[in-house]
């Protein structure tokens, strides 16, 4: 049943992809923590949990599509793995999955520091993929040193600047180009202040390290890869929204089956507005999705939680709710759209 459900929910996200006719497609992957107080839940464990340390928990690592804001696939895991456990194998089965689904437009991936590895890095570019990955710069001292060292940045905008280097650690094989960011932010001072006066600050500098095969400006790269705080906002609404963080039971098969079913309610819900709004023709730098969307909540109180009645007048099945012409037009318009689908 499982396996059932995972094919159910690729084909349904993969029927949009090849329907719509993207020229691009960008994949996202992140693991997201679901806790449980019980500590016979079968497949739980110890893990990384920030919310509720010492909590049992799974940790699914999510593949998703940035243009359409929807699940592609997941992979179920324990919450004691660390993040990148398996991910390669995940990531690659997804990218075999658009593929043959018929897509034939450029593909990207987005990976966030715990996928780094010159495995990954490889197999992305030999299969053609163009990414872009964090690096855990505290880990190497050496790029760290030089990052410090470092003295000519080049200005993005008031914000961010930048340098390049081709950069790889000792252990790799191959070099990569590598894009060093600095932010500029202001801190309060501590202490007292004079309110009287002025509002003391000063400035410091945040650095991230983006490793890429992106031949873009290092402007552009910056915001294709910052796009992925849309997943997060993503995995905030399927927790709230569709109640992915939800454990039914204690058996590892009902709970597997229940996230995918949640998965599978909040592509649905995406589907259902992309039939009815048509998509932006142009792509984002930072890849956000065509459509603007509502959230799940929404659409369930203005369209399925209402009261009405199901009679059959003269035999003819009918669903009757309290006069609200709003409401009829839209649901005339959702049942127009489906039909022509079908």
């Amino acid at each position: 049943m499982v396996g059932r459900l995972h094919r159910l929910n690729r084909k349904l996200v993969l029927n949009r992809v090849r329907r719509q006719g993207f020229a691009r497609l960008t994949l996202d992957f992140d693991g997201s923590v679901l806790t449980t107080k019980s500590r016979g839940t079968e497949g739980t464990a110890v893990g990384f949990n920030p919310k509720a340390k010492g909590a049992r928990s799974y940790y699914p690592l999510l593949g998703t599509v940035a243009q359409t804001s929807q699940v592609l696939d997941l992979l179920h895991r324990p919450g004691n793995v660390h993040d990148s456990n398996g991910a390669l194998g995940f990531i690659q089965e997804c990218v075999r999955h658009v593929r043959e689904s018929g897509f034939r437009g450029g593909l990207e991936a987005c990976l966030d520091s715990a996928h780094f590895s010159d495995a990954a890095c490889f197999w992305l570019e030999q299969e053609g993929l163009e990414f872009s990955i964090s690096v855990p710069f505290e880990r190497f001292p050496q790029l760290k040193e030089k990052i410090e060292a470092h003295r000519r940045w080049q200005r993005i905008n008031e914000t961010w600047s930048s340098f390049e280097a081709t950069w790889k650690p000792r252990q790799w094989e191959r070099s990569y180009r590598c894009i060093v960011y600095r932010q500029r932010l202001k801190v309060p001072r501590k202490g007292p202040i004079q309110l009287e006066l002025f509002t003391p600050l000063h400035w410091q500098y945040e650095y991230k390290v983006v490793l890429t095969n992106k031949t873009g400006t290092s402007g552009t790269v910056l915001e294709f890869h910052n796009g992925r705080g849309a997943q997060e906002a993503l995995f905030a609404q399927l927790k709230s929204q569709v109640q992915m963080d939800y454990l039914p039971t204690r058996r590892l098969t009902g709970n597997q089956a229940y996230l995918l079913c949640a998965v599978l309610a909040h592509n649905l819900y995406r589907e259902l507005q992309m039939f009815l709004t048509p998509a932006r023709p142009s792509q984002t730098r930072n890849r956000a999705t065509h459509w603007l969307f509502e959230q799940a909540s929404s659409l369930r109180k203005r369209l399925i939680q209402r009261a009405g009645r199901l009679t059959r007048p003269q035999g003819v099945l009918t669903l009757s709710l309290s006069a609200n012409q709003a409401t009829a037009d839209e649901l005339t318009r959702y049942l127009k759209v489906l039909l022509a689908a079908a």
